[in-house]
């Protein structure tokens, strides 16, 4: 039996400066920042913060890079705090830690100005593969990370897949025809995690409800090793070579929602935790979902996330 063990996560690390305004200008004048707020996102700390907090006793390894600014200090330090294993998070001198500018006037709808800097450059080289003991290892989010997409995702996925680490990849959702970069990824993904959208772009189908059982056996065909999982609005869906298990989506009370920031990463995680742990289709389902209906009690990814056992008990209550 290997003795690896927990799930490093690995790629986009930034941090968000947050900004409340009292009205988004024209061009040419100016307007007033009524409040500011500072919190970390991507995956690295998204997932790696939510498996630690639904399975505090899992191993889990922040893989990314950040500048050697007090941007990527405090992410360090947050994810550190979080209980996660750091020490493979590269500094590097040279560059900035990405950031996103988040603007919003209070009420209404947030315009986002991201800066790529260090995870844009982040690829195979930036990981100390001698030191990386996980059982697990989840990359992403390909479209969005340069090296990653230019060929470094491939690579990196090939050798967890040498050393015998189980993968998963997450993508982020665009309307373009860049989803063929993944393609030549899926047959060293044993886990292949994503929303209806990229499943419908990635395996060219229609993503309607009717549909997502086909795809997800068109992506097994393609050759994603182990499970395709495809979560939506409406449900949550685990295809196996054995077949294929749909969960409907709990009925959620009025005003249970206060924001849905995270929320595809906190099934990730739920999921992943399932997963680690050797769960039938419909246990990983009901954990990612139940992950996912907890951080929609808060504004931001990860407070909401609760211990594996609290989270069951809640998502419990609801009716499907």
């Amino acid at each position: 039996m290997s003795a690896r063990k927990g799930i490093a996560v690995v790629g986009t690390l930034l941090v968000d400066n947050i900004y409340e305004i009292s009205a988004y200008p024209a061009e040419g004048e100016l307007t007033k920042i009524r409040a500011i707020d500072l919190s970390c996102g991507g995956l690295v700390p998204n997932n790696g913060i939510g498996l630690k907090k639904i399975a505090p006793d899992l191993p889990i390894f922040a893989v990314g890079k950040v500048g050697n600014d007090d941007k990527g200090k405090y992410a360090t330090d947050l994810m550190a705090r979080a209980g996660l294993d750091v020490s493979m998070v590269k500094v590097d001198d040279a560059a900035r830690t990405s950031f996103t500018d988040v603007m919003s006037v209070r009420g209404g709808q947030r315009t986002f100005f991201t800066y790529p800097g260090a995870s844009a450059e982040f690829g195979y080289d930036d990981i100390d593969w001698d030191s990386l003991t996980c059982e697990m290892l989840h990359l992403g989010y390909f479209l969005l990370l340069d090296k990653v997409d230019a060929g470094d995702g491939l690579a990196i996925l090939k050798e967890a897949k040498a050393r015998g680490i189980k993968t998963s990849i997450d993508l982020v959702s665009e309307n373009s025809d860049r989803y063929a970069l993944v393609l030549p990824c899926l047959p060293y993904v044993d886990n292949l995690i994503i929303n209806e959208l990229e499943a419908g772009k990635l395996a060219g189908m229609e993503p309607t409800e009717e549909n997502l059982p086909a795809i997800a056996k068109r992506l097994l065909d393609m050759g994603v090793g182990e499970r395709v999982i495809i979560h939506q609005p409406a449900l949550g869906l685990c295809a196996t070579r054995e077949g294929v298990t749909v969960l409907p989506s709990c009925k959620l009370p009025k005003g249970y929602v206060k924001g849905k920031t995270g929320a595809g990463d906190a099934f990730c995680s739920g999921a992943l935790v399932a997963i680690a742990r050797g769960a039938a289709p419909a246990e990983v389902l009901e954990l990612a979902e139940a992950a996912a209906v907890a951080s929609l009690t808060f504004p931001d990814a990860t407070t909401g996330i609760m211990e594996e056992k609290r989270l069951l008990e809640n998502i419990r209550k609801f009716d499907r």
